[in-house]
């Protein structure tokens, strides 16, 4: 699992334009189930995303088509983690502890 922190680096007006086109392109990345959680840092300096797949690999390839990304609006940072303990909701996404 990896938790994605992103960090504006351009205006609040700059951002907002590339707004829509980023919730589209989570939106994709939801409906194929690499995504369990998103959405923006409190102050609004940022944001934050939890995805649920494989590899540092697809995080990267996915972060790199970001409309953010790719207008140059963000920074993020990528932090892989294994989820030992979660609400009974999230249950499936528990990783077993390995020898």
């Amino acid at each position: 699992m990896f938790l994605i922190l992103l960090d504006y680096v351009a205006p609040p007006a700059e951002i907002d334009r590339h707004v829509e086109a980023h919730r589209r392109h989570l939106a994709e990345h939801y409906a194929a189930g690499k995504l369990l959680l998103s959405g923006p840092q409190v102050p609004r300096e940022g944001g934050v995303i939890i995805a649920c797949v494989r590899t540092r690999e697809e995080v990267e390839a996915m972060m790199r088509r970001d409309p953010f990304v790719v207008a140059d609006v963000v920074r993020y940072r990528v932090i892989e983690f294994v989820a030992r303990a979660a609400h009974p909701a999230l249950g499936s996404f528990i990783e077993a502890p390995t020898a």
